[in-house]
């Protein structure tokens, strides 16, 4: 299975989800910025979920299929448009030799992530796939796709994957009636983003602290894979302690020397000297990955148990979807 990139789009990159095991030598977990809907791609194809994807920034690529191809999508970024019609995201598509895909933008959100059948062969670098620009490692020769480029798919599928593609093979495209419910994933609410107090959250003034729980911040166009730049109210430190750097990961919210609020993302760096205010709980992090410049959210308070019995259930309800995915696969496909 093999693509051939005709349009890039403003930012396209090789992603899985990461390499976390070198943060003690500098190096960021990059990877995907909506683990969640990478790995839903991945799943609707029987892949591996740390099969790597390319992730797509808001609309606009154009890619060819040069071989037939089974692939699945999943994000807010981007509807996938082929003879002019759209494909549905969330479940394996069939796609004939020779078809032009499209990427249309949505209002929606602005990351969008395709799979491939066995996933994208491209080498490791440090026991991952992910693209991680400043570096120049990962993905493709470490850098954004381009007009031109070649991708195929690994040649390891799973047998289940290799079981979708006989069953859905076709002289058009095709697909399933089914596919996974990301919505069940999320809550009803995309503006409000759970947080957990972080080290240095006492450091800052009452009324602050009924600002950053209260009012609306908004993100600005200062804003990309490394972190979110956000306006709001000034967040005010009632004390004159400085901070020695130390460990930031993507989620983490720093307060810089003018009041202002960093939201780390996915490149973010492995250490920083700014006061850490609170740290997103993990289960709204694809939440924070599909917001826009200019999109308004706001910041609750739950504590360290809630917010690791969200991640538990979030997890065992994507355990039960991908078995009744196999279920539905067997029975009505």
């Amino acid at each position: 299975m093999q693509i051939r990139i005709d349009k890039a789009g403003m930012l396209s990159t090789v992603q899985d989800l990461g390499r976390p095991g070198y943060l003690s030598q500098g190096v960021p977990v990059s990877g995907a910025m909506d683990r969640l809907s990478a790995r839903i791609a991945n799943q609707a194809l029987g892949n591996d979920m740390h099969a790597a994807v390319i992730e797509f920034a808001y609309g606009g690529a154009v890619f060819r299929a040069e071989r037939d191809l089974l692939i699945a999508y999943s994000g807010e970024g981007a509807l996938l448009e082929a003879d002019s019609r759209h494909l549905p995201s969330d479940r394996p598509i069939f796609v004939p030799k020779g078809t032009e895909i499209r990427l249309m933008d949505t209002s929606k959100g602005c990351h969008t992530y395709l799979a491939i059948a066995g996933g994208w062969d491209v080498p490791e670098v440090l026991e991952s796939r992910s693209t991680y620009l400043p570096a120049g490692i990962g993905g493709v020769q470490g850098r954004a796709l381009c007009k031109g480029d070649v991708l195929k798919a690994a040649d390891t599928p799973s047998a289940r994957t290799r079981q979708l593609f006989n069953r859905l093979i076709s002289d058009a495209i095709n697909y399933p009636n089914w596919g996974i419910a990301r919505w069940l994933l999320l809550p009803a609410d995309r503006r409000v983003v759970r947080i957990v107090p972080a080290q240095e959250f006492t450091w800052f003034e009452g009324q602050s602290v009924v600002d950053f729980l209260s009012a609306p911040f908004r993100i600005t166009p200062q804003s990309n894979r490394m972190g979110y730049r956000l306006e709001g109210p000034p967040m005010r430190s009632r004390t004159k302690r400085e901070l020695l750097s130390t460990a930031v990961v993507p989620g983490t919210v720093q307060v810089t020397g003018d009041g202002k609020l960093i939201l780390l993302m996915a490149d973010s760096q492995t250490t920083g000297g700014y006061p850490r205010i609170a740290q997103i709980a993990a289960v709204d992090m694809p939440l924070c990955a599909q917001f826009k410049p200019g999109d308004e959210i706001f910041f609750r308070e739950i504590s360290r148990n809630d917010a690791e019995k969200l991640y538990l259930h979030q997890e065992e309800r994507l355990k039960k979807l991908s078995l009744a995915w196999g279920m539905d696969e067997r029975m009505n496909l």
